[in-house]
């Protein structure tokens, strides 16, 4: 009966099954050119960026031989071979010019990302900035300096897209703090490097730039996500570079890369100013470092942006400066150590590094203490893995929407889309075979609003008091490897063989 009514009420040609047919079809239809059209502008918009990179890059190109012609006769080569401590010292004292300088390395910049495609943007500003380096009267510690900045960090004038369509088009009206105390020390920003896409990934590829190589072995993968920094860095392009770090973005590129790289403590630099498709983590604090050849480089550039003016910028950030008398002390240390935390089984080679590194620093009259991490389970899958998806990827998986699935990162978002009740019900099938993905596929369900002070109440200050007093407060902590593994291929996630 009331189907009878419901056919009345509906226009008559409605009843024909060949109609209705129709109808659904057209739907189906119109859903798919509404997708296909969807993604052409995504690739209209990601064709745009590649356009303005491109330009970018012929400008920058052009301003390199501008200025060889007013500079002739220029040692670009040793130039390029002097530490950054010679060269700031060189700098300092007029013996060469912030010009010879930038354009030596804007040259060298250009030929690594031919071979490694590592540069996404110019910072045309770089030249404006030259020219009030001639204006001031004091000199900064990094005056005349050239300086790379990772993707993500805000720059006047230019994207910081974060390997993601979402972040395209949006120009920044104002340099991020970091970016601005750098320019304060006299420090030269001069081009934005390649990252990964959503900056979660240990590889460097994203749908927009493309993949990263590594320049000491075209087969292998710079590292993420600070990968473009790394291989600008490595190829000679340039000298002192400001990358990220959440979980070994600085740290894991400067190892594939041969390199130095600093993640502060938390808070120590400001973060203002920067792009993230993830927000709101509070018990995986990210950071803002330096990454460069040498220590003492990255000694130089901590000492730069610990400054009153980084204090003043940004309130949050602990008004304590470089201390000097410590980094240049002679007195010996006692420095905790182990080869292998207890979650992740590194190869002999990674166990090897630290083995020998041990015996040098023991051979230079330091004591080294061996320890093991306190609940490294629960550190890992719960307060690493549950901190950063806290909403079990919500924002995340929101900002892929009318995105691009970079190959290396499929595996990742797979996951991640997959609903919680089915990420618990896999997690409990898969604990007794493999526990340690059935807790993180019980981690990145979520929720942990009470976990990291609880923990800290309860846990951690027990732990760690045990730990400190077990090693006797020692100077340094600690000596351990980087990763469980050395330089990986490219592609290695896409693969499978990584996985958040």
């Amino acid at each position: 009966m009331t189907q009878e009514r419901l056919w009345q009420v509906l226009d008559p040609s409605w009843g024909d099954i060949r109609a209705l047919s129709a109808l659904l079809c057209s739907s189906a239809a119109a859903v798919v050119l509404l997708k296909w059209l969807g993604r052409g502008q995504v690739q209209q918009r990601m064709d745009e960026a590649r356009r303005s990179r491109h330009l970018a890059l012929e400008r920058m190109k052009k301003a390199a031989q501008r200025l060889k012609q007013e500079n002739p006769g220029i040692q670009t080569s040793q130039i390029l071979s002097l530490t950054m401590v010679e060269l700031a010292e060189k700098l300092k004292e007029g013996s060469l010019s912030p010009e010879s300088v930038l354009y030596s390395y804007m040259d060298k910049a250009l030929e690594v990302n031919q071979e490694v495609n590592c540069v996404t943007d110019f910072i045309h500003g770089c030249e404006d900035q030259l020219q009030k380096l001639k204006k001031q009267k004091e000199k900064g510690l990094l005056c005349g300096i050239p300086i790379s900045i990772k993707d993500h960090i805000n720059c006047k004038g230019h994207i910081s897209s974060a390997g993601m369509v979402k972040f395209l088009g949006q120009v920044k009206e104002e340099d991020s703090v970091i970016v601005q105390v750098l320019k304060h020390q006299g420090g030269i920003p001069f081009v934005k490097t390649n990252i990964p896409q959503t900056m979660i990934n240990y590889d460097c590829s994203n749908p927009i730039f493309g993949q990263t190589l590594n320049p000491l072995n075209p087969q292998k993968s710079p590292g993420g996500s600070s990968g473009g920094e790394g291989a600008l860095i490595a190829g000679g392009g340039s000298i002192l570079g400001v990358g990220s770090d959440v979980a070994g973005s600085i740290r894991l590129p400067s190892s594939f890369c041969g390199l130095c790289g600093l993640k502060p403590t938390a808070s120590r630099l400001s973060k203002q100013g920067v792009v993230s498709p993830l927000v709101g983590m509070q018990s995986v604090a990210g950071m803002l470092g330096p990454m460069a050849r040498d220590v003492d480089s990255l000694a130089l550039c901590m000492k730069a942006l610990l400054c009153q003016e980084m204090f003043q910028l940004d309130p949050t950030v602990a008004p304590i400066p470089f201390n000097e008398q410590v980094y240049t002390s002679s007195k010996p240390l006692r420095i905790g150590y182990y080869e292998g935390d207890g979650y992740f089984q590194p190869l002999p080679s990674m166990k090897r590094a630290v083995q020998l590194t041990r015996k040098l620093l023991q051979d230079a009259g330091h004591t080294l203490v061996p320890f093991a991490p306190p609940k490294i389970d629960y550190m890992v899958d719960e307060l690493f893995t549950r901190g950063i998806f806290s909403d079990g990827a919500a924002h995340l998986l929101d900002c892929f929407k009318g995105d691009i699935v970079d190959p290396n990162l499929k595996s990742q978002y797979k996951t991640y889309r997959l609903p919680a009740l089915v990420k618990r019900i896999l997690a409990i099938i898969l604990k007794p075979i493999y526990p340690r993905i059935a807790r993180d596929l019980s981690a990145l369900c979520g929720g942990m609003c009470w976990a990291v002070p609880c923990f800290m109440q309860g846990c951690a200050k027990p732990c760690l008091g045990a730990v400190w007093h077990r090693l006797s407060q020692v100077r340094v902590c600690c000596l351990c490897t980087t990763w469980a593994q050395p330089c990986l291929i490219q592609g290695f996630s896409a693969t499978g063989c990584f996985q958040i």
